[in-house]
């Protein structure tokens, strides 16, 4: 059993976001395909190879600077003219 923290403002959905992400800035960007043929089989090549070489995403914050800054935030809209 393990504990995860996962930050209030974020859900699976962030993490799938992000994955989608890194498979745009590692493969699609630096690539050049000259047919949906040719993209489907990268994109399917870096799966693999995802598959294969599995990387975790991991959380660079604690949970209280997370909370920090969303206090922060807090304090700062509760004080605006708006």
């Amino acid at each position: 059993f393990h504990l995860h923290f996962t930050p209030t403002s974020a859900s699976w959905l962030n993490l799938v976001e992000r994955w989608f992400a890194e498979l745009t800035q590692k493969k699609l960007k630096r690539g050049v395909h000259r047919s949906v043929q040719a993209l489907e089989r990268d994109i399917r090549a870096w799966l693999t190879d995802w598959n294969e070489h599995p990387r975790p995403f991991v959380w660079t914050k604690t949970a209280d600077e997370i909370l920090d800054k969303v206090a922060a935030y807090c304090r700062r809209i509760s004080d605006s003219d708006h």
